[in-house]
């Protein structure tokens, strides 16, 4: 039986349309398993193992010159022993305080930031950690609030640490004309980054058990260490918003891994006291 030429030509196209399916369809497949197996990461995402200077396998290259064999054993003994323990940073930003004040002195919580600092205190002690210690910034606004969050897990030390003053630690990108010059940046950020190095670390060997360290200090502070733990750019800092009293929680894995548990997290107020300048 013969086909008509109007028979012919549509399934002449429908054969055109089927293989040009194929091969749309084959290539797709192709693409996106590509993307899967040949991925690359840009040389900025990959994680910096060795970020504290700590990691296991670094510890015995000690430029310069040769080693001793006391001194080979020993750190072939360090590079065998691993950290067990997780190190826990509890990071709480201040309550709200009096803006008008001109002095540290004057830049009090006001009736409010002490009911912020109440709620956390509450929050800390319902989470029933085995805190290891406090250590809160010298600055007025951030002792208040230490001492406020005390009355409810009173059995914690507490230190006192001024490298956790509040501070422009490094130049925001994107840029906000109406910040800090470039001063406050160079007095500053090598305090805030000492604050850093001091506070994130892994555990040390010695470690048995997980650390819970709470630091009391301020949003800049905070908001620069995050971008610091996770390796993300620093200059990102001033894009995260951190309310008064709010609870950030990283913790630091024995291959120095870290993870950001908790940002800026206020879940436990009520909405009406809630803020953020």
């Amino acid at each position: 039986m013969s086909l008509s030429k109007s028979k012919k030509l549509i399934l002449g196209l429908t054969a055109v349309s089927g293989v040009v399916t194929f091969y749309y369809l084959n290539n797709t497949c192709k693409v996106q398993n590509s993307w899967t197996t040949n991925y690359n990461p840009s040389p900025f995402a990959k994680w910096d193992e060795n970020w504290d200077h700590r990691c296991p396998k670094y510890m015995n290259r000690i430029k310069g010159r040769r080693l001793s064999e006391t001194e080979e054993n020993t750190l072939n003994e360090q590079t065998e022993k691993k950290p067990t323990a997780v190190r826990h940073i509890i990071l709480i930003r201040h309550g709200q305080y009096n803006l008008n004040g001109t002095t540290d002195g004057e830049r009090v919580l006001t009736k409010l930031g002490r009911m912020q600092a109440e709620y956390t205190g509450k929050r800390l002690k319902e989470l029933d950690l085995p805190y290891t210690q406090m250590v809160k910034s010298t600055m007025t606004r951030a002792q208040e609030t230490g001492t406020i969050i005390s009355e409810y897990i009173p059995e914690i030390p507490v230190l006192h640490c001024d490298l956790l003053r509040e501070g422009a630690p490094i130049p925001p990108e994107p840029p906000v004309g109406t910040w800090k010059p470039e001063n406050y940046f160079y007095q500053d950020g090598s305090r805030i980054e000492a604050a850093f190095r001091k506070y994130f670390h892994r555990a040390d060997c010695s470690q048995e058990k997980d650390s819970y360290t709470v630091l009391v200090c301020h949003a800049n502070v905070i908001r620069y260490f995050v971008c610091r733990a996770l390796q993300f750019p620093a200059e990102a800092w001033l894009r995260l918003s951190i309310n008064h009293a709010s609870i950030t929680w990283i913790s630091i894995t024995p291959s120095g891994r870290c993870i950001l548990r908790v940002l800026g997290d206020t879940g436990h107020m009520p909405p009406n006291v809630i803020t953020s300048t």
